[in-house]
This record gives C-alpha cells, sequence and structure tokens, in this order.
C-alpha cells in the first residue's frame, strides 16, 4: 500500500521533524503513531473499506489524517476547500463519503452537507470539539500505542479525486496502489536530494503538495507548511529553512520571479522547483534558471495518468550558458517509462515524430477508470489506450511537446489554431504577467482568436502593441483580434487559468 512507502522514512529517520508549522513540529515516530492511532479508531467504527474525505487548509494535523486514512485501507477522497460548497457536495454526494473529517471553520455547514451527502454516516472534527463532536486529535490521545495493519492488494483503489469540473461536472477519477507505488518510485529517480531535504508545502496536501511529501518521505524530507502562498512568506520561507523541494503551479514561480525579494533572498538551497499543471512561458523559466540555476524540473500526467508520463529533468533545464538549441524548454520533456506513451490520430492510428496526434498511454500508471461512469470510462479508453485530451508532438530527440489541450483549439476561418504558442510569445513581453488565449464566437470566421492579459504590478501594455507582436511572428490568422486586460485571471484551486471561465466571463459581459 501507499502507507509503506512512508513508512520506510519511519523507519529511517523516526526522529526527524517530519511536518511543521511555525507553531507545531511532529517527527517521523509521532505522524507514525498518530496515524496508526487514527487507522485503529476508523477500523473500530466499520470504516477500513469506505470512501472517506477531507476538508480541511493545509495543516499537520491534516497531514496525519491523510495518511491514517490510507493505513487504515479505506479509500481516501482529496477535497479542496478553495471550492465552492455546492460543488464540494455535489461530488461529496457523487464519490459516496461514508465519512468526512472537517476543519472546525467547516463545523458551521455540516447539517447542509449531511443533507446533500445521503451515505455520510460520521462527521470527524480535526481538532478535539467542546460539543463532544468525534475528532482526529481526540483518537490521537484515545487510541496513542495501537497499531492498526490493514491487508489490501496493490490493484485496490486507494483513491478518488475530482477532475477539477473545468468542463461542467467532474468526474470522479479512481487511482489505486500500483499506480500510485510507480509514481513515488520513479518520481525519486528523477530528484534524489543532495543533503537532508526540505519540502516547502505551498499547493493545497490535497493535491499535489501531498504527494509530493509523501513521495519524498522516504528520503526522511521535513515538510514545511507555509502559511500562505504570499511570494514575500514563500521567499523568506525558502531562505530561512532552506528548502530544497519544492512544486509550483507556473502561474506562482511568475509571481515569485517578478517579486523585488527573489534576487535579495539567499535561495542557494533549492534543489528542485518541481513545476507542472498546466504550461510554462519559456522566457520565465529561462529567467528563473538565470536567477536559481538549474534547479527546476517539469512533470506532465494528469489524475487519470498522475505525474510522469514525462518529465522534463534537471539535466535537461542545465543549459548552462548555452546560446545554440534550448527549443527542448518548450517540450514536457521525454518518456519515463512509468507508462507507454504515444501519439494518436482520431482513426487510432499511432502517428510518427514530427505529426501532431492526441497524447494517449496505457500501463500500470493508468486509472482503474472513473468511479461510477462506465461510459466516460470507455470513451477515455478508445482503442485500448488511455485518451489525456492533450494534443502532442514528438521531436527527434524524443521529446514531447503539448501543442494544446483538444477542446482548447480553436477554428477560426477553418484553420485550427493551437493557443499555446500564441500565449508562449505573449508571456515573453516582459510586462505580462500570465495571459490567456481563447476562441470565442464570430460571425464571419467562426470563433475569433481573444487574449486575455494579466499585467505585472505597475506594469503598461497596450492591445496594439501586443497584436502588432503576434502579427509579426505569426502573421494575420493567429493575430488575436481582440485582446482585453483583467486584474487577474480565473484560476483553479491548483492554479490553472480557467479557460472556460474567460470564456464565460468573455461572453456574458464583454470582459473582466
Amino acid at each position: 500500500m501507499i502507507i509503506d512507502h512512508f513508512d520506510i522514512g519511519v523507519r529511517k529517520y523516526p526522529e526527524r521533524v517530519c511536518v511543521q508549522t511555525a507553531t507545531t513540529r511532529l517527527t517521523y515516530a509521532q505522524v507514525a503513531e498518530a496515524s496508526h492511532a487514527l487507522a485503529h479508531a476508523l477500523t473500530e467504527r466499520g470504516l477500513e473499506r469506505s470512501h472517506i474525505g477531507i476538508l480541511c487548509p493545509n495543516d499537520p494535523i491534516g497531514f496525519v489524517t491523510m495518511l491514517g486514512i490510507m493505513r487504515a485501507g479505506a479509500v481516501f477522497v482529496p477535497l479542496n476547500t478553495r471550492d465552492a460548497l455546492e460543488d464540494l457536495i455535489w461530488f461529496m454526494a457523487f464519490a459516496q463519503l461514508s465519512a468526512l473529517v472537517v476543519d472546525k471553520s467547516f463545523l458551521p455547514q455540516i447539517e447542509r452537507i449531511r443533507a446533500g451527502v445521503p451515505t455520510l454516516k460520521s462527521v470527524i472534527a480535526l481538532d478535539e470539539q467542546a460539543d463532544g463532536t468525534p475528532s482526529v486529535a481526540g483518537w490521537m490521545r484515545q487510541y496513542a500505542g495501537q497499531r492498526c495493519i490493514a491487508q489490501r492488494e496493490l490493484d485496490d483503489v486507494a483513491l478518488i479525486k475530482s477532475s477539477g469540473g473545468t468542463t461542467g461536472r467532474p468526474k470522479a477519477i479512481m487511482q489505486n496502489h500500483r499506480a500510485l507505488h510507480a509514481v513515488y518510485r520513479i518520481s525519486n529517480q528523477f530528484c534524489p536530494p543532495a543533503k537532508e531535504p526540505v519540502h516547502l508545502v505551498v499547493a493545497p496536501l490535497t493535491h499535489a503538495a501531498g504527494a509530493t511529501a509523501v513521495g519524498l518521505s522516504s528520503f526522511g524530507t521535513r515538510n514545511v507548511i507555509a502559511p500562505s502562498a504570499d511570494p514575500t512568506v514563500v521567499l523568506e520561507l525558502i531562505e530561512r529553512e532552506r528548502v530544497t523541494h519544492m512544486f509550483l503551479p507556473p502561474t506562482m514561480i511568475y509571481r515569485l520571479l517578478a517579486h523585488p525579494d527573489a534576487r535579495r533572498r539567499d535561495c542557494s538551497s533549492l534543489e528542485y522547483v518541481i513545476y507542472g499543471a498546466a504550461p510554462m512561458s519559456v522566457d520565465k523559466l529561462k529567467e528563473g534558471l538565470a536567477l536559481w540555476g538549474p534547479v527546476f524540473m517539469q512533470i506532465y500526467g494528469q489524475s487519470e495518468v498522475p505525474g510522469l508520463i514525462t518529465c522534463l529533468s534537471r539535466r535537461d533545464h542545465d543549459i548552462g550558458g548555452n546560446s545554440g538549441d534550448t527549443r527542448h524548454l518548450a517540450s514536457a520533456g521525454r518518456p519515463t517509462g512509468a507508462c507507454e506513451v504515444a501519439l494518436m490520430d482520431d482513426d487510432g492510428n499511432i502517428v510518427g515524430p514530427g505529426e501532431r496526434g492526441e497524447i494517449v498511454a496505457r500501463g500500470e500508471l493508468v486509472t482503474p477508470g472513473y468511479f461510477d461512469n462506465p461510459e466516460a470510462t470507455a470513451a477515455a479508453r478508445a482503442f485500448g489506450w488511455h485518451h489525456t485530451g492533450d494534443i502532442g508532438v514528438f521531436d527527434e530527440n524524443g521529446y514531447l511537446y503539448l501543442v494544446d489541450r483538444k477542446k482548447d483549439m480553436i477554428i477560426s476561418g477553418g484553420f485550427n489554431i493551437y493557443p499555446s504558442e500564441i500565449e508562449q510569445l505573449i508571456w515573453s513581453h516582459p510586462a505580462v504577467q500570465d495571459c490567456a488565449v481563447v476562441g470565442t464566437p464570430d460571425a464571419d470566421w467562426g470563433e475569433r482568436v481573444t487574449a486575455v492579459i494579466e499585467l505585472k504590478a505597475g506594469a503598461t501594455a497596450t492591445a496594439d502593441e501586443i497584436m502588432a507582436m503576434c502579427k509579426a511572428r505569426f502573421g494575420s490568422t493567429k493575430t488575436p483580434k481582440r485582446v482585453e486586460f483583467w486584474p487577474t485571471l480565473p484560476r483553479s484551486p491548483v492554479g490553472k487559468v480557467l479557460k472556460k471561465d474567460v470564456r464565460s466571463r468573455l461572453a456574458g459581459t464583454g470582459g473582466g
């Protein structure tokens, strides 16, 4: 089971700090003991085979809870506190939650949650409550010293997570222990620490940051939970805690690089800045390499094929003073060996290097399917491969370039236009913090190329300036016919720009 990976770190480094905040420090031995106590309590209540959700912000006891659910052999259902309550209730009901662990801030909403989730039998608070509500903290004390050894198989479902719902109601993606073992085993081959590792937790522990924390646990990694994602706080923690590893979406990296403290803080401890979840601006990546050195590592995957379809390793980022061919920095790296990867046309034919096709995968890394959704599972497995929905192309050196999401392709005047290459150019403008290029309805063209831009603080740019830059590079067909500047772009809880919301706002209000 996944918990076995964590227990390697417990055996090797019991006295090392496992997780900390400004007020709490728990060693590996303490976290292991607490997770055993929780697992014992869940088993005693008959929840060891149940679907159990966690709804809490990044918190040491929340991390213990995640491990305790896994240790009990139950199915962990991660929930994001930044999602709308109605969306959370819908997903909890669809995923058939039997138990829910909640932070105290959600306790006033419990009756509303109970009413919307008919399968919910148990509500468990994170901290002890005056009204006697069962709590993780109480069980840690009550069952201290108890142990729990669950019997589960590698092909059993370990967790069910939301697909995010960027195109309507989310799907419930199942991941099994076999796939997650493969992720941890292979990812650690790409980022072995040179010194005692320190992982800065900025993104939600329910998502990539939690997976990174568990994956790095076999090295005895100290996980420092940042109190916020404010760039000032993050840069200060990197310096003070001598952070070696962190996972960030590109948007957060852009904010760090644009912050004045980025050039004042000592970030020399960094060994791996792992990025993923969205495309990365090559120009901003080069800015980061010039500032911090070759510490970057990109992983490409999706919840259905977690983490490691391809990897652009730290070595790939080590371009030194190379002024020659650095095209591969725009790629998602090369296949990791965790699964088979190919490109496929609409008729199920595998295409060769230099030809565009949908990225497909098969092997132990691929999801068992979508929970309670056999139609979606069958559609995603056409021709015997999992279909990612991403369009890509392999170059002659085996690097995979993501052209775009299949659903984001713009058809304008009969031409297929891929927004990502336009976004790469707009990102290179010195005033641009972030951008999104989408298609909006047009009576003449079918779709009109539209760019929405978020500027850096204090920076200025004009629509004419952006259009002229695009026309000089691409000609008129790919040049945005409409450019808008918004204070902020809509983003998901994990930092992805929500193009669905961008399109909706453009259609509904004419702007941001």
